[in-house]
């Protein structure tokens, strides 16, 4: 019964602890900039398959729950990503799931050369610089790392950086430990500054 206990007790405390820093890295790095416009960048992820994979995919959905209903009009959705290896590119797979599936008809841009956080960052720097506002879409750490990469390449461009809604409590609940692990290995490049949650 003990050991039920203390096992029950750990399993809790790995999910509450994965909630938490998720929840952490969702704010860091960002303000609450007003503006007319804004862009939403949605870092694809690898995806060797004609079709977008799950992960894709929901950060397809996370990137068109962060278009707001007042700004809507606009708001551009930028999909990066590059060559996945099946003759199509990431950026392309995100696109038509989130026109033919989700049915979204909004402003899209596509970023499709990049194949490191780092040249996603660099590469869709000039669909965006006309923006107010900046919203980044992944999971939570490489969202982080990409603003962080933001910062350091246009510090200008970082200032308008806002939340996105890539972040919800209990979602991914059960794999937000392993995300957690994941991410404060992702994260060992970033300076203490760079994880700063934003007031």
């Amino acid at each position: 019964m003990r050991r039920a206990t203390a096992l029950a007790t750990a399993a809790v405390a790995a999910l509450a602890w994965g909630e938490w820093l998720n929840w952490r890295w969702s704010r860091a790095l960002v303000g609450d900039r007003a503006g007319t416009s804004t862009a939403v960048v949605v870092l694809g992820y690898r995806n060797p398959r004609p079709t977008a994979n799950s992960i894709n995919r929901w950060r397809v959905r996370a990137g068109l729950r962060s278009v707001t209903a007042d700004d809507a009009g606009s708001t551009r959705v930028v999909f990066s990503g590059g060559e996945n290896g099946a003759g199509c590119t990431e950026a392309r797979l995100m696109a038509d799931y989130a026109r033919s599936v989700l049915a979204f008809d909004g402003t899209v841009l596509l970023e499709d050369r990049s194949t490191t956080t780092w040249e996603n960052i660099t590469n869709v720097i000039p669909l965006i610089e006309d923006v107010d506002r900046v919203k980044i879409v992944s999971q939570p750490a490489h969202a982080l790392k990409a603003r962080a990469y933001l910062r350091r390449q246009r510090p200008d461009l970082a200032a308008k950086l806002v939340r996105a809604e890539d972040y919800r409590v209990g979602e991914w609940i059960l794999v937000k430990p392993l995300l957690a692990l994941y991410g404060l290995w992702a994260l060992r490049v970033l300076k203490p500054d760079e994880r700063t949650v934003s007031r």
